[in-house]
């Protein structure tokens, strides 16, 4: 059976191999929309991890600061030190933006953070640390920036001092992390023509600039100029404590809503990320589709092309269950080609992809299973037209 299944191979080994190469293709591009979605939810994972925070307090009925908008006071962070089980609180500020470097824009994720507390990057492959409180940043090497590069966000730049490495957002941008106070301004503050004629409507106004109180305009126009709001507070617990107990805390007395680590990762890879994994889902139903209908179509074409052969062989006394098993085995052999070349192009082509791939061995051998499951399925077709061969068709012509 081996050998009539080589000597096959062999006599038609062009066509094989260019239909194996054909189908592995498709078998990569398989495996690189699975890769898509794991690299998805390990920048889920990998935003949790980076910030350093066993609870998110945010704001009220949100689901921030990753996946809605969320604005608290930055006073906040007082008050969660004095809760039992806290040992550290920072604020921070997230916003997805352009940052320019040049004439070049870069959609990165914009960090405000304090030094030496949750929310700092963790480690740096070059350079160091924020030291000053203004126009300093730390950037991942995915954004293209380097060592001293002068960055614009919004109306101020930035000198880059360190550069950091997989520091991304759940959607894949590269961080930028800069000084909290800085990014409150970039976030929150209105630009100057907006401040201009804000004052002007204020001063306008006679209830907000009444003549017998003096001071009240100018303390009004100083407070629509200041913006003293953060994204969430990052909260890291006392060994011991219990996330839920803090949180339960901080919902009842702070009215607040606090998030932990698996409740975020649940916000982050049930909600933020399910439509993409339900279109990659239907991506892969498809290409299994495409794969199977191709696998068929070459099969039973190659033993469309030989009907007298099989004629011969069932004269000669082949049985049915010989000939089905070379059937079989073409099938398979062109998976097993498939799923080679799918498994290198996908490894090869995966760097090059703007968001990050990450192809697991599990589901690498979930896909060559699959592969040899649909070559099974789909060598039914030609097994069965075979198998109904007349071997008189050997004498007849």
């Amino acid at each position: 059976m081996i050998s009539l299944a080589g000597r096959d191979i062999l006599h038609s080994w062009s066509k094989f191999v260019f239909t194996g190469i054909g189908l592995g293709l498709l078998i990569g591009a398989t495996l690189t929309m699975a890769g898509v979605y794991r690299g998805m939810v390990d920048d889920a994972k990998v935003l949790l991890n980076n910030s350093g925070a066993d609870l998110w307090v945010v704001q009220q009925d949100t689901l921030g600061p990753y996946a809605e908008s969320s604005s608290i006071h930055d006073d906040v962070y007082r008050s969660l030190l004095t809760l039992p089980g806290v040992a550290r609180a920072a604020n921070v500020t997230y916003l997805t933006m352009q940052v320019r470097r040049g004439q070049q824009d870069v959609r990165a994720m914009v960090v405000g953070f304090e030094p030496g507390q949750p929310g700092e990057p963790e480690y740096l492959v070059a350079g160091r640390q924020l030291t000053r409180s203004h126009y300093e940043a730390v950037a991942d090497v995915k954004t293209g920036f380097r060592l001293g590069d002068r960055i614009g966000i919004r109306r101020h730049d930035y000198t880059v001092v360190g550069l950091t490495r997989r520091m991304v957002s759940s959607g894949g941008d590269p961080m930028v992390f800069i000084p909290l106070k800085d990014a409150q301004e970039a976030q929150f503050l209105k630009d100057n023509d907006a401040i201009l004629n804000e004052r002007a409507r204020t001063a306008a106004n006679p209830t907000l600039n009444r003549p017998g109180v003096p001071g009240l305009l100018d303390a009004i126009q100083a407070s629509q100029t200041a913006n003293r709001n953060v994204n969430a507070v990052l909260v890291q617990l006392a060994p011991g404590a219990a996330a839920e107990q803090v949180a339960s805390a901080v919902k009842r007395w702070k009215h607040l809503q606090a998030y932990s680590r698996s409740e975020m990762e649940e916000i982050l890879v049930a909600k933020l990320i399910a439509t993409s994994a339900r279109q990659i889902g239907m991506f892969l139903v498809i290409l299994a589709v495409v794969s199977a209908a191709i696998v068929a179509f070459i099969i039973y074409t190659m033993t469309l092309g030989k009907i007298r052969e099989i004629a011969v062989l069932k004269l000669i006394g082949t049985r049915n269950r010989t000939i089905a098993g070379m059937i079989l085995q073409q099938a398979m052999g062109l998976g097993v080609i498939g799923f080679i070349v799918g498994k290198t192009v996908a490894t090869l082509w995966a760097p090059y992809f703007p968001k990050y791939v990450l192809l697991e061995p599990g589901d690498a051998l979930r896909g060559f299973l699959a592969v040899m499951l649909i070559c099974t399925l789909a060598s039914t077709l030609a097994i069965r037209a075979a198998l109904r061969v007349d071997p008189a068709t050997a004498i007849g012509g």
